[in-house]
């Protein structure tokens, strides 16, 4: 199981964007990289299409790897490390390590 997933915000640690914060768009387990929204971003050449009739330049965000990344707490909204715990109903769920609280 994985400590980060998609609609999750997200803290970076290191790198050019390191402070930053956004919301995973997606991930990709396999790599071990995920895409956060407005964090990691390169310009890209494009030709002409349906969705782009111009083409040119575009900016977007490229994938990160998920170790230079670190959930924010929902207590406090700094960065925290992420545990599992067994709720009441059997359930595996992910708990901040700073104040013990429930990540949803």
């Amino acid at each position: 199981m994985l400590h980060i997933k998609k609609d999750d915000t997200v803290y970076v640690l290191s790198g050019n964007d390191k402070g930053k914060t956004g919301r995973v768009l997606s991930i990709d387990p396999k790599k071990g990289r995920a895409i956060v929204e407005g964090v990691n971003k390169v310009k890209k050449s494009t030709k002409p299409t349906a969705q782009h009739p111009q083409g040119g330049i575009i900016e977007k965000e490229a994938p990160i790897a998920l170790c230079k990344l670190a959930v924010l707490d929902p207590k406090t909204g700094k960065p925290t490390r992420v545990g599992f715990k067994v709720n009441e109903d059997g359930k595996k769920v992910r708990v901040s390590k700073k104040s013990g609280e429930e990540i949803k």
